[in-house]
């Protein structure tokens, strides 16, 4: 009886130990402002005053603080999704986890906008050239059928489908889920993120290339360099298990082919800088944006190409890998990214200035009813 009580002593002094040495840990530990693993800022130290105390405020954002600078929280949460895994509790934080890549499952509710669909048919009356879109499928549109059927009610292909009809028939649609369906045996999406890995946007470029009118380039006259294989992208953020292969991402180079002559970011306040695309000082952070370098709501591309072809190119980050291939076909390239336009679309650029406008986005990105509401005049 008393080595029981001895032995719930010891437990009990263990466990306090235990709790404040992490404690200590936490206070102590030098803090960081950006989580490179969740691609996310890192909740602040909250301002102490009376009236935050008094609302609740503080103590909420005091335990957001110490809940995103707990010691060791990165290797914690990736220990929890390993045993919900190994339990058979395949979903942590609405990511599927399959032995070989992790599944956006968190689809249940998604819809197209109306305002979107409303936006772009209203671009496309106000403009004098022609309007192409494609709706690139996320990873789980590819492969959604290692999800379980519950959760598989509505699938991108029939979003797709849907999104096609309800635009202007004036609009040239460019499917791509049907090449990319027919290539899922091939690393054309990555393991740990939704979009296409620079392969897979290849076969988008050559599917889209043709219908905007030219010979797409040939796969084997391309250099192709490994960045690095170490990323893990937004699916990883969520979850942080890391039993599935990081990634590798990969920049394509046309041997002897055309080259950047100028590349040109603007932002939102109107001021402007010259930047480089394949940028590896991303690498450090959110090692995707290596391909377009620091988010901004228009880049002009121009190149060495003698055609004087001119593309508007309106897209969300599916589109960064797949910017490289069209290089060789045109004397510029516009980039807007309505996501992080703040003005409307004419502040930066005259759509009828450019004889064709590609939209390319992610079928996932057309839930934001927000996301066209800047680019007609």
């Amino acid at each position: 009886m008393k080595k029981s009580k001895l032995s719930d002593k010891i437990t009990a002094v263990l466990i306090i130990i235990f709790i404040f040495s992490f404690l200590i840990l936490t206070v102590f530990r030098e803090k960081k402002e950006y989580s490179l693993s969740e691609n996310r800022s890192l909740a602040p130290y909250p301002h102490f005053s009376v009236q935050s105390l008094e609302d609740g405020s503080y103590i909420r954002e005091l335990e957001a603080y110490m809940a995103d600078h707990f010691a060791y929280r990165d290797e914690w949460v990736s220990a929890k999704a390993s045993i919900e895994s190994d339990m058979c509790e395949k979903i942590v934080n609405g990511v599927y986890i399959d032995d070989e890549r992790l599944l956006n499952a968190d689809i249940s509710d998604c819809s197209i906008s109306a305002e979107n669909i409303t936006a772009l048919n209203k671009f496309t009356e106000d403009y004098s050239g022609t309007v192409y879109f494609t709706a690139v499928p996320t990873s789980t549109g590819v492969y959604g059928d290692i999800l379980p059927e519950y959760l598989f009610l509505d699938t991108e292909k029939n979003q797709m489908d849907s999104l096609y009809t309800s635009l202007d028939e004036s609009i040239r649609k460019i499917d791509t889920y049907n090449i990319l369906k027919m290539l899922n045996d091939n690393y054309i999406y990555y393991r740990n993120d939704t979009k296409l890995t620079s392969y897979g946007a290849y076969y988008v470029y050559r599917t889209i290339i043709q219908k905007l009118g030219f010979l797409p380039s040939s796969y084997d006259k391309y250099t192709i360099k490994h960045i690095t294989s170490d990323f893990r992208g937004n699916l990883y953020s969520r979850c942080l298990y890391n039993g599935v292969k990081p990634d590798i991402i990969d920049v394509y180079s046309y041997s002897g082919g055309a080259e950047i002559t100028n590349c040109t970011a603007y932002k939102n306040n109107g001021m402007s800088y010259r930047k480089k695309l394949n940028d590896t000082d991303f690498l450090e952070g959110d090692m995707y944006r290596m391909y377009l370098g620091e988010e901004e709501p228009f880049i002009r591309i121009k190149t060495s190409v003698n055609n004087e072809k001119k593309l508007l190119l309106i897209k969300d980050s599916y589109a960064d890998c797949f910017i490289q291939f069209l290089i060789q076909h045109y004397s510029e390239i516009a980039v807007i990214s309505p996501e992080h336009m703040e003005k409307n679309i004419s502040y930066f650029v005259d759509p009828n200035n450019y004889e064709q406008t590609l939209f390319l986005f992610g079928i996932d990105s057309m839930e934001n009813e927000k996301l066209f509401e800047l680019i007609n005049k």
